[in-house]
């Protein structure tokens, strides 16, 4: 068998088993390609190659013959070793899967997200609730948030205030109005609101009251400090600056001052 047909870190061969869709013949498992090639020659699985992540993302060298992998010589940034301290930095690869071949694939901001999740695991919950804000998941979010209130898990997690707030390293210190803003999610933008800001009850819609008074979603007891608002992203934006960069679908809230930091 050819050296590059088996996994540098768990010496099998460089495929895994799917799930078959449909009856008969493709029903059952079905076996496809999974190999990530480095720049060096080495061969991983997948999964194989993110579980070394914490390693890589620091030393930028392949775990298996310590070959430099970067495209540049950029270190890693001294305040925080999974964050790289030059935007250029990056590790092209080539990863053949069931989808076919993809050429010059940039491994590094997967190994990046992985190790800082490694590294904090309660972030986990956090991510996922930002992605339910960008997608406008507003289910989603208040079952995230029931479970976290009931101590779901064993993981550690941040609370629900923490969670609400949460300032992504690896995406610009954005929060999750920051990405509803940025994704024309408006139920989502009221919905944090509600959650994180002394904005005075009468100043939301109606029907959002009904719903949030119906799904039992109480106002929490906020001071300015506590107010998502004020929360600004890398470039010192908060939401009703990110708002007003987008102006048509924002104009009416940013008329009204519901997106300025401490009104109510």
């Amino acid at each position: 068998m050819a050296a590059t047909s088996v996994c540098k870190i768990c010496e099998d061969p460089l495929v895994v088993e799917v799930e078959g869709d449909g009856d008969g013949e493709d029903a059952g498992s079905q076996t496809v390609p999974d190999d990530l090639e480095l720049p060096c020659g080495c061969h991983f699985h997948w999964q194989c190659f993110l579980d070394q992540s914490s390693d890589v993302a620091i030393s930028l060298k392949c775990p298996a013959c310590q070959f430099p992998l970067a495209q540049n010589s950029a270190g890693p940034s001294v305040t925080n070793p999974f964050l790289q301290s030059a935007s250029g930095v990056s590790i092209l690869t080539r990863y053949v899967n069931e989808g076919g071949v993809q050429e010059d694939l940039d491994i590094l901001p997967a190994i990046t997200e992985e190790a800082y999740l490694e590294a904090n695991p309660q972030a986990r919950p956090a991510r996922a609730f930002h992605v339910m804000c960008s997608e406008g998941d507003v289910d989603g979010i208040v079952d995230l948030l029931r479970d976290i209130e009931q101590g779901d898990g064993d993981e550690p997690v941040l609370s629900p205030a923490q969670l609400i707030r949460y300032q992504d390293p690896l995406a610009n210190m954005k929060n999750g109005l920051h990405l509803a803003i940025e994704q024309g999610r408006e139920e989502i933008v009221w919905l944090l609101l509600w959650l994180a800001s002394p904005l005075r009850t009468d100043a939301f819609p109606g029907p959002l009251r009904e719903i949030a008074q119906a799904m039992g979603l109480q106002r929490p007891v906020t001071t300015p400090s506590d107010d998502i608002r004020a929360l600004q992203d890398d470039r010192g934006r908060a939401a009703e600056t990110l708002a007003a960069e987008r102006e048509g679908p924002w104009a009416a809230l940013l008329q009204s001052n519901v997106l300025q930091p401490g009104s109510s």
